[in-house]
């Protein structure tokens, strides 16, 4: 773990006005990293890192030779088409390019004449994958989320009596894996219709969202070694919103007795933006677990993890449809909530990952599961909000849903706020949906 330094300090301002605005999702104390270029360019993506509403190119800071030492350093693996090289560089580089950057962007900064033509407006710009994945593995960290589904699943026994011993995870697919934007066909798969004797294949017909956080991994482990707990979070580069999309018809007749399969890899959304842990420090709040539970077994504890392991960001889900679209309405609200009730922490899903000798690697994406949270508004899944379908949510453009229709769109944002400091936004994470391919 980190400790709060300059780059923390909520007095700070920057020269790029934009940032320093109330409720500004990118102040100087943020600096989130992605990959981008300006919309319609022919020229290459490229490292960028937020400021307001603009953008940082840091590739055009690196050739100008205008930061040294070690942040010089930290920069020079920021020239590529991906963050992969910068999430493999490590802690020290990475906060040594923060403050550097930091300190670039300070309101009275010396730079400020030469790093202006570097920015580019966010409304102007495009934006790719920021790092390439290369495996994902989704958790299932929230207990009220796997409680509430297994009731729809398995009425009798909706928690596996395994759950609150061990980080439950499957191995997802990378290659469906899109930033912000993404639109995809309804998924098509085997389908078992009740009181049927056999299956039918067809389009999903139960189509969801899932509310989760995306943890990029920063240097990885040699396979047949481990990440203990206290070392685990000097391996994880940051944090995104994750749209894991989810086909529930689909997933009820296939998931057992091996788990999620084409329910779950046809596609996923994430937001462009990478915020980093040490942006994320000031809002580090106890992990917490029941003193009547199973306490986590001795690989799986640690006195940090249990002071200042768990993370305030706060997730929220959003629709729009056609119809409200064409109306010029304001995106609904579906739920909020926040990823401090996740039952399992960042550390723990790291250390747990690699305990059979596992080799994680720069860029990998850990999925936290659907973050929902102790109350009925805090589900962060329509399968949990409308009861399976049986409750459908009112719009007050004059729907219903009780599952996604083709033509909606998810919007997923993410912040971290608290008195007396600036917003940490996260961005957003958008995605819609399109009719199914015809068989």
């Amino acid at each position: 773990m980190l400790n709060l330094n300059e780059t923390h300090d909520p007095k700070l301002k920057s020269w790029v006005e934009t940032a320093n605005q109330p409720g500004c999702e990118f102040p100087i104390q943020n600096l989130p990293y992605s990959v981008f270029r300006p919309r319609g360019a022919t020229e290459g993506f490229r490292p960028g890192v937020a400021i307001g509403d603009h953008i940082l190119d840091l590739r055009r800071l690196y050739e100008a030779d205008l930061i040294h030492g070690a942040g010089k350093r930290s920069l020079s693996v920021c020239t590529g088409t991906t963050l992969n090289d910068l999430m493999a560089a490590g802690n020290e580089s990475w906060s040594a390019l923060r403050l550097a950057l930091s300190r670039a962007l300070r309101a009275g900064a010396t730079l400020e004449d030469k790093l202006r033509p570097m920015l580019v407006p966010q409304d102007q710009a495009e934006f790719t994958m920021p790092a390439h994945i290369g495996d994902y593995t989704d958790f299932y960290t929230s207990v009220y989320h796997a409680t509430n589904v297994g009731k729809l699943f398995r009425p009798d026994s909706p928690l596996m009596p395994n759950y609150k011993w061990i980080p439950i995870g499957y191995h997802g697919r990378a290659s469906s894996i899109s930033v912000t934007g993404q639109k995809f066909p309804r998924p098509v798969g085997q389908l078992m219709a009740k009181g049927a004797t056999e299956p039918s294949v067809g389009p999903c017909e139960r189509l969801d969202y899932e509310l989760e956080i995306g943890i990029f991994m920063g240097p990885g482990n040699a396979p047949g070694t481990r990440i203990t707990m206290d070392e685990a979070e000097k391996h994880v580069f940051g944090l995104c919103i994750l749209n894991d999309w989810s086909a529930r018809d689909i997933q009820a007749w296939e998931y057992q007795p091996l788990g999620p399969f084409l329910a779950k890899n046809f596609a996923s959304t994430i937001s462009p933006w990478v915020v980093t842990l040490e942006a994320l420090e000031p809002f580090r709040t106890a992990w917490e677990r029941p003193e009547t539970d199973p306490q986590p077994l001795p690989y799986l504890a640690s006195e940090q993890n249990r002071a200042k392991g768990a993370f305030d960001v706060q997730l929220q889900a959003l629709i729009t449809t056609e119809k409200s679209r064409a109306s010029g309405a304001e995106p609904a609200v579906l739920s909020q909530s926040s990823f401090r009730h996740a039952y399992w922490s960042i550390a723990q899903l790291v250390t747990h990952h690699t305990i059979n000798g596992c080799n994680l690697e720069p860029g990998d994406l850990l999925g936290t599961g659907t973050q929902s949270g102790p109350t009925d508004a805090e589900a962060g899944s329509l399968i949990e909000l409308t009861s399976g379908g049986q409750k459908p949510i009112d719009f007050p453009w004059g729907e219903k849903r009780g599952f996604l229709l083709d033509g909606d769109e998810i919007i997923m944002r993410a912040w971290c706020e608290k008195p007396g400091y600036p917003r940490i936004g996260f961005g957003s994470a958008s995605g819609t949906v399109l009719p199914a391919t015809p068989l």
